[in-house]
This record gives C-alpha cells, sequence and structure tokens, in this order.
C-alpha cells in the first residue's frame, strides 16, 4: 500500500506561478523534468502536489488520493494540512457526488462549496472552490490530483486545460517511477532468491534445480511468499 505524505509547499526557483502561453509550455517541461527525476512513485506524489500549487491558476493547496469502489477514500500526498483536514473528513463514509463523477469523466469541479449543499466540509475549512482530475484510472480504483482555492469560482476553462496537461506528465512520469520501482524489487528478488539456493545446494549437496524445488514445496507448505521465505533464509545463513 502507497505511503502517505506530507510536504510543505515550498517554492520552485526554475518555475513561473500560473505561467500562460510559451511561458506555460516552457514551466511544463521544466516540471516533468523533475517528475522524471523522482526515484519512487511516492516521491513523485510529494512532487505533483508541489508542482501543481505553482502551474495550475489559482490553485492553493493540493493533494492526490486514491477512490476505491464500495466509497474507500485515502490520501496519498498533501502540500499542507488543511488538505489532509478536508479529506481525512470524507474516508469511510459515503461519498459527496463531486467524486462520483470521476467514475465517468476526468475532470469534476466545485465552483463554490458554500453554495453546494453537502459540502460543508470544505467551506467550514474556507475552501471554495475545487479541481480534481484524474490520474490514474481502473474498474476498481482511481487516483485523483485535486487543487483547492480559498476563493470561489477559481477554476475555470484554462485552469482545467493547463490542470489536464500538467496531469498528463504526472501520469506518465508515476507510470515510469512504477516501473522502475518493480524492476528494482524483481532484481533485488532475484538476487534473495539466487542466494538462498546456493545456502541450500551448499547443505543439503544439492543442485541449482533441486535447491529452488526445495524452495518452492516450502513456501508452498508454509504458505510464505518465495521471497520472504529466501529472505529468511539468507538472514538466518549470515546471522550464524
Amino acid at each position: 500500500m502507497p505511503k502517505r505524505f506530507v510536504v510543505a509547499a515550498s517554492e520552485f526557483p526554475d518555475l513561473p506561478r500560473f505561467p500562460v502561453g510559451v511561458e506555460l509550455a516552457e514551466a511544463l517541461t521544466v516540471a516533468s523534468q523533475q517528475l522524471h527525476e523522482t526515484s519512487t512513485p511516492h516521491s513523485t506524489l510529494r512532487t505533483a502536489v508541489r508542482l501543481a500549487v505553482h502551474l495550475m491558476p489559482g490553485a492553493e493547496h493540493a493533494g492526490i488520493s486514491v477512490i476505491e469502489r464500495g466509497d474507500k477514500f485515502r490520501t496519498l500526498a498533501w502540500t499542507d494540512d488543511i488538505v489532509r483536514a478536508a479529506e481525512s473528513r470524507h474516508a469511510g463514509g459515503r461519498q459527496h457526488g463531486h467524486w462520483d463523477q470521476l467514475w465517468h469523466s476526468p475532470v469534476a469541479r466545485i465552483a463554490d462549496s458554500e453554495a453546494d449543499d453537502g459540502w460543508d466540509v470544505l467551506s467550514t475549512l474556507g475552501l471554495r472552490s475545487a479541481l480534481s482530475l484524474r490520474l490514474r484510472a481502473d474498474k476498481r480504483r482511481l487516483t485523483v490530483l485535486t487543487a483547492y482555492a480559498r476563493k470561489p469560482g477559481v477554476f475555470d476553462e484554462d485552469a482545467t486545460r493547463i490542470g489536464r496537461l500538467f496531469t498528463a506528465h504526472v501520469s506518465i512520469a508515476l507510470d515510469s517511477a512504477t516501473v522502475r520501482e518493480q524492476l528494482t524489487e524483481a532484481m533485488q528478488t532475484r538476487d534473495l532468491i539466487g542466494q538462498a539456493t546456493g545456502i541450500l545446494m551448499e547443505r543439503q549437496g544439492i543442485d541449482a534445480a533441486a535447491a529452488f524445488e526445495s524452495l518452492v514445496r516450502a513456501s508452498q507448505r508454509e504458505n510464505v511468499k518465495l521471497r520472504e521465505l529466501a529472505r529468511r533464509l539468507v538472514s538466518t545463513h549470515n546471522s550464524a
């Protein structure tokens, strides 16, 4: 399960605030570079919420959340505590229709929380506008970036268009970081199983194929993942 992060909305010296025109293209290029420099999906999410406040016109706060079927809601990254407070109140209860829209549309907007029945969660925190944009979607789960503002009617068509351009970059960077993490884990697992196989070969005087089969049988018998069983064996061997 992804970790949860709170990050400060720090300045990005290479980025103009709320850019337009050619400046926007340059800003998105810089943002894309910064996103792709992140080493894990977790750090990609942290960077994305901070960049969102700088690139999306009117945005003052931002968060990235996962919405699952059955009204499950988790916030993974947020720029400040006000976002965490706003989104945590959605967890565990029936979601507002705003979130339901995102199963059918890539964008959902709140023009004024005080005029929208059911959005007292936001209005009591002083948040009047919200713009949610899908990052990832499948049949069971959505990953969503949401920008918030204290003024009503902040997120117009221009802000939405810029937001969608930005989230396209975030989605690509997040996919790349996920693949890198999976490849790294696969390589580490392969090395770990190789070490465990070598230990069994030495202990039992058997060949590599027989040692691997022994590991697989033990994994099935004990109902433990092969990787975890190999880790235990290597750890015990190294500490002996």
